[in-house]
C-alpha cells in the first residue's frame, strides 16, 4: 500500500474535500483510495516503526492562537483515527473559532503521543536503524524542525530525538543537532532542516533548505 499525506487548504477552515488534512491509503496504482486517518492539519513526515506495522507521523498544527498554542505533534497513526483539526487540538480542546460545531467529532479526537513546542514546524521523520551511532539510539526517532516564522520568540531550527522503549516514546524529546539559530531573539538563522535519511553505513543525512546544503552526521567511538 501507498500512504500519502495531504495538507489542509487553510488554517482552520472546514474542507470541502475530506481527503485534505488527512493521510490516505491506496494501492500503488492509485486504486482503492481511502482515508486512513483524518483531522491531521499538515502531516508532513511519515515513517513506519521498524519491526512493526505502526505508522507514525509529525503534524504541523494551526496558527493565530498565540505563541504557545496549539503544539505541533508526533504520534502513532490509528487506522480510522481522528486527530482534531479543525474543531479541536491536543485531543478534545476546542478551537474557539470552531467551538460547538462538531461535538461528536471532538469527543473522538485522539491525544497525540508526543507534543512539540508550538510553531516548530516539524517536517522530516526517520527511525534510526543504523549501526554507527551508540546502541541506545537504535529504534529512536529523529525529527527535523524547520523553525517558526510567526512566533515572537523563535523556536525550532534543529533536529530532535524521541527515545523509544518497548515500542513507545518515553520522556518527550531531546535536542540532537542544533546551531542553525543564532539565538531566540535573533532574526538571523544559518539554515532550516527539512529532510532526514539514514544511510547504509549508519550515518544521518540532513537536508537544509535554508543553507541549501546536505549535512552528514557521523559518530566515532572514543578510543
Amino acid at each position: 500500500k501507498l500512504f500519502v499525506s495531504v495538507g489542509s487548504s487553510g488554517n482552520v477552515n472546514v474542507e470541502r474535500d475530506p481527503r485534505r488534512a488527512a493521510i490516505l491509503q491506496m494501492n500503488l496504482d492509485g486504486s482503492e483510495q481511502r482515508i486512513f486517518a483524518s483531522g491531521t492539519r499538515n502531516p508532513v513526515g511519515m515513517a513506519f516503526q521498524p519491526g512493526t506495522n505502526v505508522l507514525w507521523a509529525v503534524v504541523q498544527e494551526r496558527d493565530l492562537l498565540g505563541d504557545d498554542v496549539p503544539p505541533d505533534y508526533f504520534t502513532g497513526i490509528r487506522d480510522g483515527g481522528f486527530y482534531g483539526w479543525p474543531y479541536s487540538y491536543t485531543g478534545t480542546i476546542e478551537d474557539p473559532r470552531r467551538a460547538g460545531e462538531r461535538p461528536d467529532l471532538v469527543a473522538t479526537a485522539i491525544v497525540p503521543d508526543v507534543l512539540i513546542q508550538a510553531h516548530s514546524a516539524p517536517l522530516g521523520l526517520v527511525f534510526y536503524t543504523g549501526g554507527m551511532f551508540p546502541a541506545e539510539y537504535k529504534g529512536d526517532a529523529f525529527i527535523a524542525l524547520h523553525g517558526s516564522w510567526n512566533r515572537s520568540v523563535r523556536t525550532g531550527y534543529k533536529i530532535i530525538r524521541v527515545r523509544f522503549k518497548d515500542g513507545r516514546p518515553v520522556g518527550g524529546y531531546d535536542d540532537f543537532l542544533t546551531g542553525w539559530m543564532l539565538g531566540e531573539d535573533s532574526r538571523e538563522v544559518w539554515g532550516r532542516p527539512v529532510g532526514l535519511l539514514v544511510l547504509p553505513d549508519g550515518s544521518l543525512l540532513v537536508v537544509d533548505d535554508g543553507a541549501k546544503k546536505i549535512w552528514r552526521v557521523t559518530y566515532r567511538k572514543p578510543a
